[in-house]
């Protein structure tokens, strides 16, 4: 419901949840803020209706505000109250229809950071996700996506090793790494999918900026070239106020019977 808190949590001190209580009181705030559920020209509610709202203390929900506040999405004015101050750019947005093209996209419109870049054994799961023998030697890179200052994306990406050697470290500073694959005769023609959600790490989260068990969105794609082998293995994490995946459907009739396909399957 518009401009109200989105229902009451478990009793101060419950076991229910590792995550504390403050911060899932500041995650459901944070969202209704994005969201513009919070004008930014009227006063949310004061701590002791929120308070009453989430079922926990005023010391709960003051952590949550002041957790809101260093990050630039409350204003709090003494004896004006406290104020919403949504986030002026939108979401990266990726769109599944378009997959490849729109990361390519993506990768022009943001900037990268490389936490980690070498040469390993490569481990049973990604062994079998690029289709290689267990151990078999393989480029693995961690990188860091922003955009306008602010990380979304965690991007640990694993390439056969003949692939790999044909870039260096510096080389995913300055271009998406499917056009580093494209340049090495790797183009990706087709991927395999699989979204879910994680919890923060501690490394993760250092990294993106948010805490210790923060819900992100994550993506494990297996991406294959015109021979159907495996070119990369990506395991990717988002945070998910500032990355969306959209996805527009479109239902035919096949052999009598209705089917769901994307518009870009159809094309």
């Amino acid at each position: 419901m518009s401009g109200r808190p989105a229902g009451r949590l478990p009793a101060e001190g419950a076991a229910s949840s590792p995550v504390p209580l403050y911060h899932r009181v500041y995650v459901v705030l944070r969202q209704q803020i994005r969201e513009g559920q919070w004008p930014p020209e009227v006063a949310m509610p004061g701590e002791h209706e929120l308070a009453a709202a989430f079922g926990v203390s005023r010391i709960t929900i003051r952590r949550a505000l002041e957790q809101l506040e260093r990050e630039g999405l409350v204003r709090r004015a003494r004896g004006a109250g406290t104020f919403a101050r949504p986030a002026a750019a939108p979401p990266m947005r990726s769109n599944l229809g378009g997959l490849m093209e729109d990361l390519l996209a993506m990768g022009l419109r943001t900037t990268a950071r490389v936490l980690d870049f070498g040469y390993l054994p490569a481990p049973p799961d990604v062994a079998a996700a690029l289709g290689v023998a267990p151990g078999a030697v393989v480029q693995k890179s961690v990188r860091v996506r922003s955009q306008g200052g602010a990380a979304f994306s965690h991007l640990t990406t694993w390439v056969p090793e003949a692939v790999g050697r044909s870039f260096q470290r510096a080389d995913l500073l300055r271009r998406p790494l499917l056009a580093l694959l494209e340049a090495a005769g790797a183009s990706a023609v087709e991927a395999d999918q699989l979204i879910s959600a994680r919890l923060a790490e501690p490394a993760t989260a250092a990294a993106l900026g948010v805490h210790v068990g923060a819900a992100l969105l994550s993506v494990r794609r297996v991406v294959r070239g015109g021979d159907g082998r495996a070119v990369e293995y990506l395991q990717a994490l988002y945070r998910p106020e500032m990355y969306e995946y959209e996805m527009t459907m479109r239902r035919s009739s096949r052999n009598g019977h209705a089917t769901w396909s994307t518009e870009a399957a159809l094309d």
